[in-house]
């Protein structure tokens, strides 16, 4: 099976630090956060696609062209448009169903085991403190329905992790932005429109540790070295 890492990314939020280190690189407890990444792919993928852009150079020599027994292709996003855009890169290497994660937040193996039960599906978190993002409203079949983009989604809600299991399908429909005035092109929001024709199942994270600001690494750092 095939997974694709998008790891395109400015990492602007996470600035000094990425200055001069792709986001995915920068450190956590001493790994790499591409690390915790393959930590988390399951076992049925043999095969991962990474999306890079800024600083992908430093991506392509740490990995090389097998990791951890996996073979590795990469692909440049010359654009950067988003996370639906990055992932349109991707489909010419494509062969079938495959799994999307983000290169530089932290999943937890099990849960993306979950998500490959389900034809197609997205990978979700109940909110534990406000924070931005998108958040994820379902249908009465418990599959998904809208993700809104928000400045703070409550506690208690659910916001998408970036984690999909797609079926060629998904390069049916025209990459979607995040809203009428974004620049940017937003994979949950291209997968709702799929979502339409070919439902998406909603899986619930039971670990998920987003890493945005410098701050994030050290609350990271504090949840993996509590277990």
């Amino acid at each position: 099976m095939q997974d694709v890492i998008l790891a395109a990314g400015l990492g602007t939020r996470m600035r000094p630090l990425t200055n001069t280190v792709a986001k995915s690189l920068v450190k956590i407890a001493g790994r790499p956060l591409l690390e915790y990444t393959f930590d988390a792919l399951p076992d049925e993928v043999d095969e991962v696609i990474i999306v890079i852009g800024y600083l992908g150079e430093q991506i392509r020599a740490y990995l090389g062209d097998m990791f951890r027994g996996r073979c590795i292709k990469y692909v440049v996003q010359n654009k950067l448009e988003g996370t639906a855009k990055a992932l349109w890169e991707a489909k010419p290497f494509l062969k079938g169903r495959f799994v999307v994660l983000m290169a530089d937040d932290i999943y937890g193996k099990e849960d993306i085991e979950k998500c490959l039960q389900h034809e197609q599906s997205m990978l979700v978190y109940r909110q534990k403190r406000e924070s931005p993002g998108g958040e994820v409203v379902l249908n009465k079949k418990g599959e998904l329905a809208e993700v809104l983009e928000k400045n703070s989604i409550p506690i208690g809600a659910l916001v998408a992790t970036n984690v999909y299991v797609l079926t060629p399908a998904f390069f049916q429909y025209e990459p979607v932005k995040k809203h009428p005035d974004s620049p940017e092109y937003g994979l949950p929001q291209t997968v709702v429109e799929m979502s339409q024709d070919h439902p998406v199942f909603v899986v619930e994270a039971t670990r998920w540790l987003k890493i945005t600001t410098p701050e994030d690494l050290i609350l990271a750092e504090k949840s993996l070295n509590l277990g």
